[in-house]
């Protein structure tokens, strides 16, 4: 790598490295993509099962900032109950091979204990 994505003199938030960061960052947000681009569509619960830690709450605030950002797509039918799928926008498609990369040098790196 000849150039730096965090060049001195400028702030992390002001490069596109710190903007990344603070779109996945967090300790779900990224579970909830990786989830997202396996399965394609997923209902709330079926995150929630997937996700062992989470809380409700935290899922649904984890939800609606990736939906405001633009990386989600919440699609609600309407219907009783309701039902509402989530799914990945062509933004946050455009992270899978980010999170390849991230499993790729996982594999290679980790240290067998």
């Amino acid at each position: 790598m000849n150039k730096t994505c965090v060049p001195s003199g400028v702030e992390l938030k002001d490069t596109g490295f710190g903007y990344t960061l603070s779109l996945i960052a967090g300790k779900y947000k990224i579970i909830i993509i990786y989830w997202l681009a396996e399965k394609k569509v997923m209902r709330f619960n079926e995150l929630r099962r997937s996700i062992h830690t989470i809380s409700f709450k935290t899922l649904s605030v984890m939800l609606k900032e990736l939906e405001a950002e633009g990386l989600i797509i919440r699609k609600e039918f309407p219907q009783i109950p309701p039902k509402v799928e989530y799914s990945l926008s062509e933004r946050g498609l455009s992270l899978v091979p980010l999170l390849n990369m991230m499993c790729e040098w996982g594999e290679q790196n980790r240290l067998d204990t």
